[in-house]
């Protein structure tokens, strides 16, 4: 459903001899971000997410990652309104990061800041925030950036760790929603997993015990809560109001079979 390396298209590392005279407007709006129907998430960042977003994981056997679903179309975010503005109360810090990102070296040990330069935000006029300031330096946002994207990155790394745990306790279940339009036409989201909770509810008391220590299975609960938030997001397909009959008949979440 989706990758690391999302809305990049030419992510370039940031220096002064390259970028001294790059500045950052304003963010207007979230439109590079429209054609993504859904983006990762940190497992630090579930409770707050899991007001507006489903949580669920997409991967392979080999590994796996949770993600935010925000569109039921390969190309859909419906958290974009029709002037690109986010329509909810919390935006993703995969989203909030963009154009910013890491690059890691072959073996991993080693990290670089770098911009996506085909991001229109850019300029060379002095509007916005700059990068640099006139001895070379980089400036106070610059240096803001470097601290986000390096938390974002230890967050996201402490979460492969939380998605490894899921694999070796084989909790997460391949799964389908189904949904019924309000125009009456079927449609299917696929693609995505999900812990399944008698596998859960069945762990032996010791590795349930281990779970609540580490915090892990509290984020376990707040993934399945958040599957409600499916509904809601179909919800804005048609403008309803989501909750009550329209709610709780129009998604229907089933197993999609064993991992191929």
């Amino acid at each position: 459903m989706t990758k690391q390396l999302l809305y990049y298209e030419r992510a370039v590392p940031v220096s002064a001899q390259r970028h001294r005279d790059w500045s950052l407007g304003a963010r207007s709006d979230y439109e590079f971000a429209g054609h993504s129907n859904s983006v990762p998430l940190a497992a630090a960042e579930f409770p707050t997410a899991a007001v507006d977003y489903a949580i669920v994981f997409t991967g392979s056997e080999q590994a796996v990652q949770p993600v935010v679903i925000l569109g039921l179309k390969p190309d859909e975010n419906l958290y974009l309104d029709g002037q690109g503005k986010w329509n909810a109360g919390y935006i993703p810090a995969f989203v909030r990061r963009y154009p910013f990102v890491f690059s890691k070296s072959e073996d991993g040990s080693d990290f670089t800041l770098c911009i996506d330069e085909q991001y229109a935000g850019w300029n060379q006029e002095g509007h916005g925030k700059p990068l640099f300031d006139s001895n070379s330096e980089g400036t106070d946002f610059l240096n803001t950036m470097f601290r986000f994207v390096s938390d974002y990155q230890r967050q996201f790394d402490a979460t492969l760790g939380f998605c490894r745990k899921l694999k070796e306790l084989d909790l997460l279940e391949p799964m389908t929603a189904r949904f019924k339009l309000p125009s009456g036409d079927k449609a299917a989201l696929t693609g995505f997993m999900a812990i399944d909770r008698d596998k859960l509810k069945a762990l032996p008391g010791d590795k349930l015990a281990e779970l609540t220590r580490t915090g892990e299975l509290e984020l376990m609960y707040v993934h399945l809560q958040s599957m409600r938030n499916l509904n809601a997001m179909l919800a804005r397909v048609s403008g309803e109001e989501a909750g009550g009959e329209f709610a709780e008949k129009m998604a229907d979440l089933t197993p999609a079979g064993p991992w191929h």
